[in-house]
């Protein structure tokens, strides 16, 4: 499994035609995986020619994957056929008997998806159709990046700001930073903008697909980093639901390859979907009994939501030295949580007092790196192995356009 498909997939549909009964075993166990929660999995014993009448009554999924014993002309004239009765967005991946390099650069070359050798076995299957249906939103290759604090007050969006800051200075990678927090916001203060836009604004023109009036919304901190300049929402009214911010997220990550995420202010039902879509979560707390159990109580839930583990958190220890009798020393905090502090940030008030109340940069002078120093191995951490990139590939489907594909071939 790689970080990229260790998140709870998006909503969708799946559905398998096959007649190998390991591939069969292994495609009925994706119940049991929790990225596939959302996930409709359909599995028919069939093939193309089951696919076919299928598609003929009902709309076809966002996957269809399809088994094959032939794999010479009449089986691609059937993919033809089928691709007839198909929706434009659905995509399709074929599970064939040999292990031919030109016939999957001539399947790839039609559009198909993916083809594989069968049996499939499910950490195989798994990753595949993960990869499918996250290409699919157009966002492989971006890391969506939460930042969550155990209670109030540990500096949960001090700490994003100077992640902001160094994934795009430091890191030289382009970055979009929101928060979720609604009229509660204030990265207008620590960024050094004025809001100009609601979040119920922002996730109405991600619904819309409305590109143009997102961008209108757009703070340039930098070269690389861009701010959702959201915060103008009524504070005691009702911020926007989970499923809303989400499709704002959809949106947001198939043109930056870092989004980063504020959830200190969000809902919790916002904080729990953003959790499971996370890449990477950062879980902020201080070295105090109060703030360190509310630590342990939110790993524990997350780990529940994840399949027993929690590999995607980072734990960030703020504020070490601000009440020094009173903290519980490093050790014991990994003995307690289970969980080893991945950074330890000093206690300074006044670099960080300085950002929230006069605008100054937080990684500006010899305090601010240092803290970029101490998270330089998370930072490194976050974007995986070798640079992200910027995703340009518009989102959908290839199934559909098999058909004129062939014909501009002939």
């Amino acid at each position: 499994m790689s970080a990229e498909t260790n998140i709870l997939l998006p909503t969708s549909g799946v559905d398998l035609f096959l007649k190998d009964k390991e591939t069969m075993e292994a495609a009925r166990s994706l119940v049991d995986d929790w990225r596939f929660a959302r996930v409709t999995v359909n599995v028919e014993e069939g093939d193309v020619e089951t696919a076919i009448g299928s598609y003929q009554n009902i709309r076809s999924p966002s996957l269809v994957i399809i088994e094959t014993d032939t794999t010479d002309d009449s089986f691609i004239e059937r993919l033809g056929a089928l691709s007839e009765y198909c929706s434009e967005t659905t995509n399709a991946i074929i599970i064939g008997p040999v292990n031919d390099v030109n016939l999957y650069r001539n399947l790839t070359s039609l559009g198909i998806s993916d083809y594989l050798v069968k049996p499939v076995p499910l950490e195989t299957l798994s990753e595949v159709i993960a990869t499918t249906l996250i290409e699919k939103l157009g966002a492989k290759g971006s890391r969506l990046i939460g930042v969550v604090g155990s209670k109030g007050g540990v500096g949960t969006t001090a700490l994003t700001q100077v992640l902001a800051w160094a994934l795009s200075e430091e890191m030289d990678q382009k970055t979009i930073l929101l928060d979720a927090a609604g009229g509660w916001s204030s990265l207008g203060v620590g960024i050094g903008f004025e809001p100009s836009a609601s979040l119920h604004e922002a996730v109405k023109a991600a619904e819309n697909k409305d590109e143009d009036t997102l961008a209108r919304m757009y703070h340039k901190a930098n070269d690389k980093l861009t701010v959702l300049a959201t915060g103008i929402d009524p504070m005691l009214e009702t911020s926007v639901q989970a499923n809303q911010y989400e499709a704002l997220i959809d949106v947001l990550m198939t043109s930056y390859p870092v989004v980063l995420v504020d959830l200190s202010g969000a809902i919790p039902s916002l904080k729990k979907t953003i959790i499971n879509r996370a890449h990477e979560l950062l879980l902020v707390t201080t070295p105090v009994l109060s703030s360190l159990r509310a630590a342990r109580t939110l790993l524990q839930e997350v780990k529940l939501l994840q399949g027993g583990e929690a590999s995607s958190v980072d734990l960030l220890v703020n504020m070490v030295g601000m009440a020094s009798s009173k903290e519980v020393p490093k050790k014991d905090i990994a003995a307690a949580l289970e969980y080893e502090p991945d950074a330890v940030i000093p206690f300074d008030p006044k670099l960080f007092l300085g950002a929230e109340n006069e605008g100054k940069k937080i990684t500006q002078g010899k305090e601010g790196k240092e803290v970029i120093s101490a998270l330089m191995p998370i930072l490194t951490k976050l974007l995986g192995e070798g640079d992200l990139v910027d995703n340009t590939k518009e989102p959908g489907g290839v199934i559909a356009d098999l058909l004129g594909k062939m014909t501009q071939k002939k």
